[in-house]
């Protein structure tokens, strides 16, 4: 198969991909085949970037105690972002689960390497953000392939960065960008959660302007 040559059924299964792609925090514990996430992370091999540099770094946490710190660091700033809710608002965030890091069998910190090796500052130097939107794009692939073998990840951004970063012992110029939990999810469904519980409903078109 070449460009161009992707079937009407190849599209309706690559929309139907999208569509199961959800943020996942109820998890099984069940382990992931190490294969099977040495496929997913391929996806970032295959991931644009601004300069071709390649500014993503991971780091897999394995450790329990610094599992363990990134949890407290998640509990501390969800209290602080529950305390910021009024009235109604707070009564339906603390309903909300909004992590699956107690239970998730892989997780995974991503940052961006803002003086990468690579690239040679091509197409960064009046945007230098372009770095950090290189590893989004990366992990919406490495998203799809996930849901492609039946996996699911929650992207945890209720974190102090900082604190993390210190956790994690990593070099200065690294920009956190997510915390991702990988495993088996417990249940399906093309709803987001937040729209099931009210939080906040999705829009069928993007904005678009025409000028």
């Amino acid at each position: 198969m070449t460009p161009g040559q992707f079937s009407p059924a190849f599209r309706e299964e690559l929309a139907r991909l999208m569509q199961w792609r959800r943020d996942v925090r109820r998890f099984r514990t069940d382990a992931v085949p190490e294969a099977v996430l040495a496929r997913c992370l391929q996806a970032f091999a295959l991931a644009p970037s601004v300069g071709l540099s390649e500014p993503w770094r991971i780091i897999r946490l394995e450790s329990p105690d610094l599992r363990a710190a990134v949890l407290a660091n998640f509990r501390a700033a969800n209290a602080l972002a529950l305390a910021g809710q009024p009235g109604d608002r707070a009564a339906a965030y603390s309903r909300l689960k909004l992590s699956g890091m107690a239970e998730a069998p892989v997780q995974l910190a991503v940052f961006c390497d803002d003086a990468p090796p690579k690239g040679a500052g091509l197409g960064a130097a009046t945007m230098p953000e372009t770095r950090a939107y290189s590893v989004v794009g990366a992990i919406t692939l490495f998203w799809l392939a996930l849901r492609a073998e039946g996996l699911g990840l929650g992207w945890v951004s209720i974190l102090d960065p900082d604190r993390l970063r210190q956790d994690l012992d990593v070099p200065p110029g690294w920009q956190f960008i997510g915390h991702l939990c990988i495993g088996w999810p417990q249940e399906e469904d093309t709803m987001p959660e937040l729209e099931r519980e009210g939080w906040e409903s999705r829009a069928p078109l993007p904005h678009l302007e025409t000028r």
